[in-house]
C-alpha cells in the first residue's frame, strides 16, 4: 500500500471518532437512518453471503487473521524493531479500517433508540412491583416444569438436537413478527461457534460476528439455556446492540413459542435475572421465594450453576474485565451489568405503555 495512503488511513481514525461521539448524542438519527435503514440492507446481504454455509465463516476468519498477523511479527520483527514507528502506523491504519467496517457493518447501533422508547414503556420499577414480578414469573416456571415433567422433583431435558433449537428460534420470530415487525427475520444465519469450548472458559454463551453477520452460539451451554441464548444472539443480528435489549427480545419471543421447552427456557432465563436482582434488594424474600420453586426448577438452576462452576478459571475475570470496558466505549454506562438491565424491561413491557 502507498506509503501516504497508509498516512491517510491511519489518520481517518480521528476524525471517525469524532463523528461516532457526535451521532452518539443523535439516537433518533442513528435509528432512522441506519437502524432502520443502511443496516437492515447490508446485515440481510451479510447473512445471504454466510448464512447458508454450515460452518462458522467468522470464527474461521478470525483464526486466519490471528496466524497472519503473528507470521507477520515474526517476520517482520527485525524491521519492527529498527522502525518502530512505520510499525506503529501499520497498526493505526489496521484500526481505522477496522473501526470504520465495524460501524458499518453493526456498530452504530450502539447509539440507537432503547427499545423501550420505541414500544413506548417505561424501564423504573419500585420494589413492590419487582417482587410481584418475580413471583408471577416464578409460578410460570413451576406450571410450565410440572406440565413438561409430570413430576415436580425432576429436571427439565429438552429433547432437541442443537439444530432443531435453531429452526424454532428462527419460528419463534417469525411468530414475533406478527406483534412486532421489526422482529422479522430474513436470511438466518445461527450457528454453533467452532470456539464454544474457549468461549465457555470465557463465561460467555454466545456472541455476534459483526463482520459476518453471523450469531453464534455456546453449544456447550446445557441445553436448557440454548433456545434464550439463540433467541439473544438473533436480537444482536437484527440490530439491536445492548445486551439489556437483546435479553428481552430473546426471552420476549422465546417464551412466545408455542413450545413448552422454549417457553419455559425463557421463564426460567428470566426468573433467574428476576431472583438475582431482588436477593441483592430483600434477601428474605428472595429466600422465600426461592423456597416455593419446584424442585425441580432448583435442579435446573443447580445444572446451570455446576456448568459455569466447572469451567471457572483465573483468565475469565481478565475477559470479562475486557468486555466490560468495551460495552462501557460503545455506549453502555453499566458495562457488562447491562445484561441485568433486562428486569427493568421484562417488568416495564409486563406493566404495559405509558
Amino acid at each position: 500500500m502507498n506509503p501516504k495512503l497508509k498516512n491517510g488511513i491511519a489518520l481517518s481514525l480521528i476524525p471517525q471518532l469524532i463523528l461516532v461521539k457526535w451521532l452518539s448524542h443523535y439516537p433518533e438519527v442513528v435509528e432512522a437512518y441506519y437502524s432502520e435503514g443502511i443496516y437492515p440492507v447490508i446485515s440481510k446481504f451479510l447473512r445471504l453471503l454466510t448464512g447458508w454455509v454450515p460452518f462458522s465463516v467468522g470464527d474461521l476468519l478470525y483464526t486466519l487473521l490471528s496466524i497472519l498477523a503473528i507470521r507477520y511479527v515474526y517476520r517482520s520483527w527485525k524491521k519492527i524493531k529498527s522502525k518502530p514507528l512505520l510499525f506503529l502506523r501499520d497498526i493505526a491504519t489496521t484500526l481505522a479500517i477496522t473501526y470504520f467496517v465495524f460501524h458499518l457493518y453493526w456498530g452504530l447501533n450502539y447509539y440507537r433508540l432503547p427499545i423501550n422508547e420505541k414500544l413506548n414503556f417505561s424501564v423504573t420499577y419500585t420494589q413492590e412491583e419487582l417482587v410481584n414480578f418475580t413471583m408471577k414469573i416464578a409460578e410460570t416456571t413451576n406450571r410450565l416444569q410440572e406440565e413438561i415433567t409430570k413430576d415436580t422433583t425432576l429436571p427439565v431435558k429438552v429433547p432437541y438436537t442443537i439444530q432443531e433449537i435453531y429452526q424454532k428460534t428462527e419460528h419463534s420470530y417469525a411468530r414475533g413478527a406478527k406483534v412486532f415487525p421489526f422482529f422479522e427475520y430474513k436470511n438466518p444465519s445461527l450457528k454453533s461457534s467452532i470456539y464454544s469450548l474457549p468461549l465457555t472458559y470465557m463465561g460467555y454463551g454466545g456472541y455476534l460476528n459483526p463482520f459476518t453477520n453471523e450469531a453464534q452460539v455456546n453449544k456447550k451451554v446445557p441445553a436448557v439455556r440454548l433456545p434464550s441464548i439463540s433467541g439473544h444472539e438473533v436480537g444482536h443480528q437484527l440490530g439491536y446492540s445492548s445486551e439489556s435489549s437483546t435479553n428481552f427480545i430473546g426471552l420476549l419471543v422465546t417464551s412466545a413459542n408455542e413450545d413448552k421447552y422454549f417457553q419455559y427456557g425463557a421463564q426460567l432465563h428470566g426468573l433467574s435475572y428476576c431472583l438475582s436482582d431482588l436477593k441483592q434488594k430483600d434477601e428474605a424474600v428472595f429466600n422465600a421465594i426461592f423456597a416455593e420453586l419446584n424442585s425441580g426448577v432448583k435442579k435446573n438452576f443447580e445444572e446451570l450453576y455446576l456448568f459455569w462452576e466447572r469451567y471457572e478459571n483465573p483468565t475469565e475475570p481478565i475477559f470479562k474485565a475486557i468486555f466490560n470496558s468495551f460495552l462501557k466505549a460503545n455506549n453502555q454506562k453499566d458495562g457488562i451489568q447491562s445484561y441485568n438491565a433486562v428486569v427493568g424491561l421484562l417488568i416495564g413491557f409486563d406493566r404495559g405503555p405509558n
